[in-house]
């Protein structure tokens, strides 16, 4: 259960920070490819899914 939780808290930290720099791009595939690399790298760190999301949608913006 709380790994449940804590992925969803990463798909949404990865969604904001998407919608927030690639506005003009697929939000939905800049997220789900920020929740991949999140998840496996580590599903705890959400601070560290912050700046991988924002990163991730930099690049793609």
């Amino acid at each position: 259960m709380a790994k449940e939780l804590k992925e969803k808290k990463v798909a949404k930290i990865a969604k904001k920070a998407a919608k927030k720099v690639a506005k003009k791009k697929d939000v939905k595939k800049v997220a789900k490819k920020v929740t991949k690399k999140v998840l496996k790298t580590n599903p705890t760190k959400v601070k560290a899914a912050k700046k991988v999301a924002k990163k991730a949608a930099k690049k793609a913006a």
